[in-house]
């Protein structure tokens, strides 16, 4: 969908997109993958691709500033240093020395074979080995064994950096213009590989002289464009060779694992459907380029996923989810946290099953720190993302702004995928090297209040011509420019306590003459339209929602919210932020396909939010209960199963198992 431009969701649900003109795929809410979802990770998303962009919460260096330093105080966060490229690790893997042989032999063969010369050429790999266990009901629902996956993506350009068969023709709906998507082998055998590189850059080349045709022979058609930036920008040589972390088959011990933690949902008679999902997996980029870039980078990534729904009796579904993820399987929860987890969810559960449904609402409400960070991820990000100022079909709302206020002086955005951690939580968006082999580094986009930049891969765009590090894509799509950690922060000056936010929010409510303000607590997603013709909107798709009375009464739950709103307007109603930041974690949808992302912000009082119904099934609650509760509890072995006691010991340590492919079956 090209108008939709992400949707940012914690679960494995599906959410409707908003609706947009000659969508081309359905966007879905799916689970995170430890950054595979691009930036990298392990777990399984939704398929479908989507053109416009859509958050989803993931059940799923030495390096240059783009600008001068963040003006604003910023959550403490962690970075992992990138070394130059002279004090690189120097071993490349066999699956390097392929690209590079391929990369050499076609380069020379190639270069100058079609009536437009070969001037870029850019092999990059994705490969993903990953273990997935589903337990539903205290029992095994799915057990996916250690596999290995690895693409390919080859990215060749003929004619020039100023114009090349990238080059967008205005009534492009969609489509890989300039990349060749192949399956390699999952061994390391040098020949095969090389031949299925062979075989895809072929293709690649002949589309590209068609294309190339195509581009000068509409251009000459058309009216000057607005924007006559280059279509690709040349960068440095990165040299970065990580050795790949030895792969930890997890399998028993996740089997049992959420085998146990999944029987606790047993306890709760109003539970439809709930499950436990464990994932461990290693995703590694390679990337060669004939600019000699070559980089090999390697992470492991553990998830957990807890999911559960209901119906009430007036036919509305409810579902909650919550995900953990965690670059070392020492740093996830012990088996007491996460058993502290469900229930926690559960109870959630059970009292929004007695809430009122929310009203049509326009009026003060605090977006508590993740809630907020999405928020911004969907009205502000997406729009600063700087494919977006140069496509004649997209609303560019910002593109005219850079050097103007677009929000209260005490706020500043930076997108650093760099930041490894913020506060101790790991983050999803983390990366050293985007998809083009640009190197991460902090972006300041807005400085008090100031747009100063956008966020840039290898398109460049007017007043713009280099990438600050944010091309990323999937391995089926082409990259575009991207977000990766986003964070909102407020001036310290500006910054109150979160019993002092609630007093503001109670106060401008009186101040409007009305009963209740909202707090939103969590946000499963959200999404936005950017597209020309189509209305600038965002949507954001609340799981907690409270009532805040004027008068003294305790806070209420609410059911079936939805926040709807313009941008501009939103931007200009932020009236005070916390002194305590939350991340979202989660995957993004949009034309480059699923990528990891994350989201930081504290949370702020906004001094108006619309919320709309959420639409709701007729469906009603199952007309028997579930079989364990039909039947003497002392005759089921499952009921009641707490391990808050002393849960079994984990060292989350398995077997070892070779890098080199070997022991993996094919996908």
């Amino acid at each position: 969908m090209r108008g939709v431009r992400n949707l940012i969701t914690k679960g494995g649900k599906k959410r409707k997109a908003l609706p947009s003109p000659g969508s081309r795929a359905a966007i879905a809410g799916g689970a995170l993958l430890s950054a595979s979802l691009v930036a990298l990770h392990v777990v399984a998303l939704p398929s479908s691709s989507s053109a416009a962009p859509h958050l989803v919460a993931k059940p799923a260096a030495s390096r240059p500033p783009s600008s001068a330093a963040v003006a604003a105080p910023s959550p403490p966060a962690s970075k992992t240093p990138v070394p130059d490229a002279a004090n690189a690790p120097q071993e490349a893997s066999p699956v390097i020395q392929a690209l590079r042989k391929e990369m050499k032999r076609s380069l020379e063969k190639m270069r100058n074979a079609g009536a437009a010369p070969v001037y870029f050429l850019s092999y990059r790999v994705m490969e993903n080995d990953a273990i997935e266990i589903t337990a539903k009901y205290g029992a095994l629902q799915d057990v996916q064994k250690p596999e290995r996956s690895r693409f390919a993506q080859i990215e060749l350009r003929v004619g020039s950096p100023q114009l090349d068969n990238s080059h967008n023709i205005n009534e492009d709906t969609g489509g890989n213009f300039f990349v060749e998507s192949v399956r390699l082998p999952i061994e390391n055998d040098e020949e095969a590989i090389r031949s299925a590189l062979w075989r895809g850059t072929d293709k690649a080349f002949k589309a590209a002289q068609k294309r190339y045709a195509l581009v000068r022979s509409k251009r000459d058609l058309r009216a000057k464009e607005t924007d006559q930036s280059n279509d690709f920008s040349m960068e440095r040589k990165e040299t970065y060779i990580k050795p790949i972390p030895e792969y930890v088959d997890h399998t028993e011990e996740f089997r049992q694992e959420a085998k146990r933690l999944s029987s606790i949902f047993n306890e709760y008679p109003f539970m439809r459907e709930s499950s436990v999902k464990m994932t461990y997996g290693r995703e590694t980029h390679y990337l060669v380029n004939s600019e000699g870039t070559e980089i090999q980078d390697s992470l492991r990534s553990y998830l957990v996923q807890i999911y559960g729904d209901t119906v009430v009796d007036d036919g509305m579904e409810l579902w909650l989810f919550e995900r953990i993820e965690a670059f070392g399987s020492e740093r996830l929860p012990s088996e007491k946290e996460l058993e502290k987890t469900i229930r926690t969810l559960a109870n959630r559960l059970k009292a929004l099953r007695a809430a009122p449904i929310a009203e049509p609402y326009a009026g003060p409400a605090i977006l508590r720190g993740r809630a907020a960070g999405v928020f911004f991820h969907e009205i502000l990000g997406h729009r600063l993302e700087g494919h977006r100022q140069k496509e004649e079909n997209e609303g560019r709302t910002f593109k005219d702004k850079v050097g103007k206020q677009i929000m209260p002086r005490f706020i500043s955005v930076i997108d650093d995928p760099s930041i490894e951690k913020i506060n101790g939580k790991e983050l999803s968006g983390f990366y050293n090297f985007d998809d083009e082999g640009v190197r991460a580094r902090p972006v300041v986009l807005v400085d008090k209040g100031v747009l100063k930049c956008f966020l840039m891969s290898r398109s460049p765009i007017a007043g713009f011509s280099k990438s600050n590090g944010h091309g990323r894509c999937d391995y089926n799509h082409n990259p575009v420019a991207r977000q990766g950690n986003l964070t909102v922060n407020a001036d310290k000056k500006h910054q109150v306590s979160e019993d002092a936010l609630r007093r503001m929010l109670i106060e401008e409510t009186k101040r409007q003459k009305k009963s209740y303000g909202l707090i939103f607590e969590d946000l499963e997603g959200g999404s936005t339209l950017t597209h020309i013709g189509e209305p600038q909107l965002f949507n954001l798709y609340p799981l907690l929602v409270k009532k805040v009375y004027t008068d003294g009464r305790p806070d209420e739950w609410v059911r079936g919210a939805d926040i709807v709103g313009t941008p501009l307007a939103s931007l200009e109603l932020i009236m005070a932020a916390s002194d305590k930041p939350a991340s979202f974690n989660g995957v993004c949808g949009a034309e480059s396909g699923w990528v990891p992302v994350s989201a930081t912000s504290p949370s702020l009082l906004v001094k108006s939010i619309e919320v709309q119904r959420k639409q709701k099934s007729d469906e009603k609650p199952p007309f028997l209960p579930a079989p364990i509760f039909d039947k003497p509890k002392a005759s089921s072995s499952k009921a009641g199963a707490s391990i808050s006691g002393k849960p079994k010991p984990s060292s989350r340590a398995g077997a070892s198992v070779s890098p080199d492919g070997g022991s993996h079956g094919k996908k």
